[in-house]
């Protein structure tokens, strides 16, 4: 078993439709995959068989593999009531125990599934470079699984060079150390104004760019307030959700084979 982690400069960047890609590919290349994402904030959750609940985004990359969600893909939802409030969801079902209680189901859960699968595809929570809280989220689940991290950034609002520099420089050095590549996400325009930007950044942190995605109008879950502001995520009134995104990630999937580096991901899993 292996297991690979994506992780963002911030909320929004494209975490969950790029993990959601690599659990396709995976998938399709005969893998057992599963997604795996121990902490999620949202109001967006899926109900299973079972009647737990896990964040939307799981649910999706679940049916990415072509299996049903379930609540160990997303131990831990954290549903947001109002200022300083919120609900904790653990195992599907309501919680208020201790955090050691959490930590140790998040490890349980994992756990479950690595013995299960081929794969894990991680998606981290919010950005690595969150200081406050890098020994409960993000590096420390890479920690856990031992996971290779593909750092993603969001060039559609400018500064993708900043934020991917920025992230990967507030990291500590063990963790820069998981930083195997980097992807930036949602590009319009001349690729070849991009090209000597990305050949510095590698230079800088010396980690390789796995690709450029470009910018596609394509809809896909939703989870945090940015995304249902830009309307990302919605499906017109009467649509089945989960054939309108399995429909748009084929569409994602295939235009990714064009701009991802394939061979540069599927090393990261064969170190």
């Amino acid at each position: 078993m292996t297991s690979i982690m994506v992780q963002a400069t911030s909320s929004g960047a494209g975490k969950t439709t790029l993990a959601a890609i690599l659990c396709k590919h995976f998938t399709e290349l005969g893998f057992n995959t599963t997604p795996f994402k121990a902490q999620n904030i949202s109001l967006n959750s899926f109900a299973t068989s079972e009647a737990g609940e896990l964040g939307m985004s799981q649910a999706y990359q679940a049916w990415a593999c072509n299996k049903e969600p379930q609540t160990d893909m997303n131990p831990v939802l954290i549903k947001p009531h109002g200022p300083g409030q919120c609900q904790v969801v653990l195992g599907g079902k309501p919680f208020d125990g201790s955090r050691a209680e959490v930590d140790k189901y998040i490890a349980d859960a994992y756990l479950r599934l690595e013995l299960d699968h081929d794969i894990v595809v991680i998606e981290g929570s919010g950005s690595p470079a969150e200081i406050n809280l890098e020994d409960k989220a993000n590096m420390a689940v890479a920690d856990m699984a031992d996971a290779p991290v593909i750092l993603v950034g969001d060039i559609e609002y400018g500064g993708v060079f900043a934020g991917l520099y920025g992230t990967y420089s507030l990291l500590s050095e063990k963790h820069r150390q998981r930083v195997k590549a980097f992807i930036i996400n949602r590009f319009r325009g001349d690729m070849s104004l991009l090209i000597p930007g990305i050949d510095k950044l590698e230079k800088m942190i010396n980690v390789p760019c796995a690709g450029v995605l470009p910018h596609a109008d394509l809809l896909f879950p939703s989870e945090d307030s940015l995304d249902f502001i830009s309307g990302r995520g919605t499906v017109a009134e009467g649509e089945d959700i989960r054939e309108a995104w399995m429909l748009n990630l084929e569409r994602i999937y295939a235009i990714s084979k064009k701009y991802l580096n394939y061979n540069l991901i599927e090393s990261l899993i064969e170190d």
